[in-house]
């Protein structure tokens, strides 16, 4: 596969011309794993690891690779894995904190559009999409709001054709990702070989947009749950795919806790969507600890709130 069809252009080329002098080959990372890396070449796809001197020299473990790096690597050694020497700088990185713990997580890099997927049924919570804007612009790729599942009842589009309370900067499509016709409109953020990655919550149809967008079924797909109009959870792994018609796509499995990298925890509006659960519990001064009808609780066990966001947030309001 060319390596254009990967986003590789002259930019690249110049960041890259530092280590062709060492043998090395450019490459792309597609796919990662507990192990190793599965990377795309020029001329061929396979698995590679990290040296230890680049794993040593990370700072932290969103300096590893990860899906949507383009990377330098040592195909020099026939009976032995491929080896990633070098990760090149990047244009943008989607970073979140990752869930229960103070590091940051690399979802994504080198993306230049993010489609941040929700849906018109159960799924759509408003500080949860806030969370995401900020996410994605702090990133350094340019956002861009899916409301998916047309077919349902539009009450969170309002007649301007905007959500209320998110910025109006950014563009909004109402989509039926199930109808090809319905995201012919998405085609434009592809040209030139742009990588567009695609985040929300579980069961908001990414997977089967993601399959649409490709033009046949990569990834698996349930239907939608009758009580509630919810998808199920099925991607469970990030992975680059590229589009027969151009340009790649990075999908993401659902994101259940979402915090951003470099916002304090403390900082105002840092649990906006627990605060705006609490209204009802049963209690107007419930702790979210062990009360009755706690809605904040009751979201954990749904999966729709991630447990360690919660206990982050009493250890907060008990001032440690």
């Amino acid at each position: 596969m060319p390596l254009e069809a990967l986003g590789w252009n002259a930019r690249w080329q110049e960041k890259f011309e530092a280590h062709g002098g060492e043998g090395l080959v450019p490459a792309r990372v597609v796919a990662e794993h507990r192990s190793h890396y599965r990377i795309a070449t020029e001329e061929t796809e396979l698995s590679a690891g990290a040296t230890g001197r680049l794993r040593n020299t990370a700072g932290q473990r969103s300096d590893f690779p990860g899906v949507g790096d383009f990377v330098a690597v040592d195909l020099s050694e026939r009976d032995s894995p491929a080896t990633i020497e070098a990760v090149l700088p990047r244009t943008s990185a989607l970073i979140r904190k990752a869930s229960g713990k103070p590091d940051p997580q690399l979802l994504a890099a080198n993306i230049d559009v993010v489609f941040i997927v929700t849906s018109m049924g159960g799924d759509f919570n408003l500080p949860r999409m806030k969370r995401y804007c900020a996410l994605v612009q702090q990133s350094g790729a340019a956002p861009v709001i899916l409301v998916n599942k047309s077919d349902l009842e539009n009450n969170v589009v309002g007649s301007a054709g905007e959500i209320d309370g998110l910025g109006h900067d950014m563009p909004l499509h109402v989509i039926s990702a199930r109808v090809r016709e319905s995201i012919q409109v998405l085609e434009q953020y592809f040209t030139g070989n742009r990588t567009v990655a695609l985040i929300g919550s579980s069961g908001v149809g990414k997977s089967t947009l993601t399959n649409q967008l490709l033009g046949h079924d990569a990834q698996a797909t349930q239907e939608v749950r009758d009580y509630d109009g919810r998808g199920r959870h099925t991607t469970t792994s990030r992975q680059l795919l590229v589009r027969s018609q151009g340009g790649a796509i990075i999908d993401t499995p659902g994101l259940r806790g979402l915090e951003t990298w470099d916002a304090p925890e403390a900082s105002e509006g840092a649990f906006d969507d627990i605060e705006g659960l609490a209204p009802q519990c049963r209690f107007h001064n419930c702790r979210h600890d062990t009360e009755p009808d706690c809605a904040v609780r009751s979201a954990v066990a749904r999966g729709d709130l991630d447990a360690a966001r919660l206990s982050d947030y009493i250890k907060q309001a008990r001032g440690h």
